[in-house]
């Protein structure tokens, strides 16, 4: 079954809120991404109630899927987004989002988008690497602006996740954990940027919760240092990187990730800021092509790896069914559904 929410088999045949997938083929043709705004937008009131009224700010990781409909969609209902280029930025503004509600994350900033960021006034800058904040720190000055930024940290935890993904001590992904504090000082008393964050993320589909815990055991108690230490920082970057059911993962529940995620931060004075997106938006939509010609064990289809890359460049598994005769010997029904 298809691990898809709002995707239904009927009589046979596959329909995505209350309308026939062969129906939409015909008038928009193949191959054709199906989205459920019915998907996207639970998925996100699931992940709002699951952290209740603790101060956080929800940014939409954007590299998982950077539909200008979809940010438009989710900048309508008051999220943030995580973005990692410039043309992220671009399409989040275009899309409507709040620039004060933009984290500007990845390891690879030019300093055109660090301007391009600062001018348009976005909420901070997650850090990389002690070089990248030197320059950020240089682009704020010419700009006669403090740049506000977290570090990221990188706390050596193994997420026990596929290794293309994880961002452990080897990885070319933050700053070395015993470093942080030092880089913090130094920067102290430089005039371009302005320290408001800490921020860490261990890797992607993370199917379990204790890499996760163990983390922000670690990170809070350096959050708390820097605070002691009369470090202004109010926002705690604690990343996304959920995983979801592809096919027999057993994978955590939001309700369960925010518990694991707020036990560990009792007491601090922090604004949370969760980078989902994997879970909002990989239940939420098929891909959809057509069959062209059978060549021995082969299927020709007319959507080729520019529209589906993980199963090449991760090994991933997607689920292929067909869009009528699809509940063949079976009962119609939900196509499965996200653990959410």
């Amino acid at each position: 079954m298809l691990p898809v929410n709002h995707f239904e088999l009927k009589k046979g045949e596959l329909y995505a809120e209350e309308v026939p997938l062969a129906r939409i083929a015909q008038q928009v043709g193949t191959p054709a991404y199906v989205y459920s705004a019915a998907t996207l937008e639970r998925h996100l009131r699931v992940l709002r109630e699951a952290f209740g009224s603790e101060r956080r700010l929800i940014c939409y990781s954007v590299k998982a899927n950077s539909n200008l409909s979809l940010l438009d969609m989710f900048a309508r209902a008051g999220s943030g987004f995580d973005i990692v280029s410039g043309g992220e930025l671009q399409r989040v503004l275009k899309a409507g989002g709040s620039p004060q509600k933009v984290v500007f994350a990845g390891v690879g900033k030019t300093r055109d988008e660090m301007a391009a960021a600062l001018k348009a006034g976005i909420l901070m800058f997650n850090v990389e690497s002690a070089e990248e904040l030197k320059a950020l720190d240089e682009v704020g000055q010419q700009l006669g602006v403090r740049a506000p930024y977290a570090l990221r940290v990188n706390p050596d935890v193994d997420a026990k996740t596929h290794r293309h993904i994880s961002t452990s001590k080897a990885s070319k992904f933050g700053v070395p954990f015993k470093e942080a504090v030092a880089l913090y000082t130094e920067a102290r008393a430089w005039r371009g940027v302005k320290a408001v964050g800490l921020d860490f993320h261990i890797g992607s589909q993370l199917t379990s919760l204790a890499p996760v815990r163990q983390a922000l055991g670690r990170v809070a108690k350096l959050f708390s240092e820097l605070q002691q230490a009369g470090f202004g920082l109010t926002h705690l970057d604690v990343g996304g990187g959920i995983g979801i059911r592809y096919k027999d993962e057993n994978t955590p529940s939001l309700q369960q990730w925010a518990k694991a995620v707020l036990e560990p931060l009792k007491g601090l004075d922090a604004t949370l800021v969760l980078e989902p997106g994997r879970v909002i938006v990989g239940n939420a939509a098929v891909l959809m092509t057509k069959v062209l010609y059978r060549k021995k064990q082969f299927v020709i289809c007319d959507a080729g790896m520019n529209d589906l890359i993980r199963p090449a460049l991760y090994e991933a598994f997607h689920e292929i069914a067909p869009v009528k005769n699809a509940a063949r010997g079976e009962e119609d029904g939900r196509c499965g559904g996200a653990h959410l």
